[in-house]
Parts: structure tokens; sequence; C-alpha cells
């Protein structure tokens, strides 16, 4: 028997246009509006790998916090907030390269900068990095690290700013505005999540562009879902004795994974319930960290699905 307080799933036929994505169940009505859904969903290495307790509603909230934290550093699409689980945003055409911004040499998927260094690559997006970088070791400035934007469900692939002009992925000046948006907003969040005991190691954007061409921050920002926390009382002590920081984000639960298979080749041991527990404690200590606020938990109607699904009825369709 599913558990009422995960939302795994959901379809609201009432709403139009259904688009589903990999956490997320997207609706776009009529006047230019698309409703996002954050589900509780866990995505890695281009794969579901299981659900986890309240985890959307964190992922909402946690954006919406750092969404209202950096307004005043790029326009975005957020319109409203009918539900914790639930975002009314500004239909965008998303732009097809994703803008990952490092600030240390870390990660553990094929695109990551770690990954790719341990190999032996030193010249990676464009970008050449020294030799003699230890394990998540501190990069002299942030770097950006675009990949393209897989929309069919394929794999990111690695680019370099001279690729995505060259294969017309965005103009010049789009690039320039999207490069100097990113390097911008991490600042911003390295800075707030230091005040907060934190170090934002790495993180995700998405852009996407109005009607009137504009360039808007989508999806998501800052969120333990699109960026690598560590806990900074951890980084000291563990950088030295070459150990991975105390994390407030899914990077376990990728460790747990890759030490026990290739997760690109081979099929995903289920994930247990003690670690679904406690990537769930996470995500709520996290959003707590993070903003300051208390995580509570919308209890509201005999399912999340169902508390969803009477938030969303003014939005509905009519036949």
């Amino acid at each position: 028997m599913s558990d009422p307080r995960i939302l795994s799933d959901i379809d609201i036929p009432e709403l139009p246009n259904h688009y589903k994505g990999k956490v997320r169940e997207n609706y776009d009505l009529p006047d230019g509006r698309r409703i996002i859904i954050a589900t509780d969903r866990l995505s890695a290495f281009d794969i579901i790998l299981t659900s986890i307790p309240f985890k959307g509603q964190v992922l909402t909230q946690t954006a919406r916090y750092w969404f209202e934290q950096t307004a005043d550093i790029c326009p975005n699409h957020v319109l409203s907030y009918p539900d914790p689980n639930v975002v009314i945003g500004q239909r965008l055409d998303i732009l097809p390269v994703e803008i990952v911004v490092r600030g240390y040499l870390a990660g553990t998927t094929s695109t990551s900068i770690l990954t790719k260094y341990r190999k032996g690559e030193r010249q990676m997006y464009g970008i050449t990095l020294p030799d003699g970088l230890r394990d998540n070791e501190k990069l002299p400035q942030p770097i950006i690290t675009p990949t393209s934007k897989a929309f069919d469900g394929g794999h990111d692939e690695p680019l370099s700013g001279e690729e995505i002009l060259a294969q017309g992925l965005l103009t010049a000046e789009q690039w320039e505005t999207v490069s100097r948006y990113a390097l911008a907003l991490f600042a911003r969040g390295q800075a707030r999540a230091a005040e907060h005991g934190l170090i934002l190691a790495d993180t995700k954007y998405e852009f996407g562009t109005d009607k009137d061409g504009r360039i808007l921050l989508a999806d998501e920002i800052h969120t333990p879902d699109s960026s690598r926390y560590w806990i900074a009382s951890s980084y000291a002590d563990s950088f030295a004795r070459g150990l991975r920081p105390a994390s407030f984000d899914k990077d376990f639960i990728r460790a747990w994974v890759t030490e026990r298979c290739d997760p690109y080749k081979d099929p995903i041991p289920e994930i247990p319930a003690e670690l679904v527990e406690q990537a769930s404690n996470v995500y709520i200590q996290a959003f707590e960290q993070i903003t300051g606020t208390r995580f509570v938990p919308d209890l509201a109607g005999e399912t999340v699905a169902d508390r969803v699904r009477a938030n969303l009825k003014p939005y509905f369709v009519s036949a």
C-alpha cells in the first residue's frame, strides 16, 4: 500500500496540455501560464530512483525562498503558489542549455568536473584546470560548465561557450546574459548559504525566454535537487582527510548507488527504506537551515494528490 503522504505521481485530466518531467508534472493553460507540480520523485543519473516523503513541498518552498531572495538579480517565471507543491509560472521557451556553476572540484555524475579530472582530463567545458587539484578542493573562482538540455530523456552532454555559439544553441547576447545572471545568482547563493553555516559547492540553472524574448530564470533555484550543499563546519576536516564533506543534498544517495553498480549501465538496486527516511530528513533539515524557518508539512486532504487537486480546481478547464 502506497504512503498517502508521498506524491509519486499525479494526473489531473481537467488540466490541459500535460507534460511529464522527471520530477514535475506540468500543465499549460490557454492564457500562457504554466502549472508546475513538484512530486516526491528522486531523479539521478537521468532516471527515477525512488520517492522521498515531503520532497516536493521542500523543493517548491526552498525555491520560493531563493526566487524571492534573488529577484533583484534576475527576473524569474513565478506568478503564484496555490499549493505547497505547486507554482504557477509564465510559460517560457526553455533555452536548450543548462547552466551549471561550480565552485569546487566535486561531483559523482559523468559530466561532473571531478569525474573528468580523475580520468586525467584537464581541458573541459572550454576551461583548462591546473594539475594537482584534490577532490572537493575550492576552485580559484567559480566556473560555468554548461551542458546540452536533453528534452527527450537523453543524457546531457558537456558544452563549451564556443560550441554553444557555433551550434546556434544561444545567441552571443543570450550566452552573455545567462552567464552573467548565473555567476551573480551563484555569488548570492554562496553568500547566503555561508550565513547559515553551509557551502553552496555547485548548482544548475535553467533559463527561458518569454513572448517578448526576455530571459527569465525558470524551474528551480538553489534547492537540494539542483545544488550541492555541504555543512561548512565539516569541510576543513573532511578535505584534509580526503573525504566528501557532510552534505545537504541527494549526493549521498547517488554515492550509495555508484558504490553498488554502474548506474548508466546496470539495473539500480532498490533504495532501502531507511535511506529513503534519511533522505526525507535531510531535505527537511536542508530547508530549515537554508531558509532559517521551520518546515511545516501540509497534511490537508486524505492524500497529497487530493490536496493538490483541490487547490488547483480554480484552474480546471471545463469540457
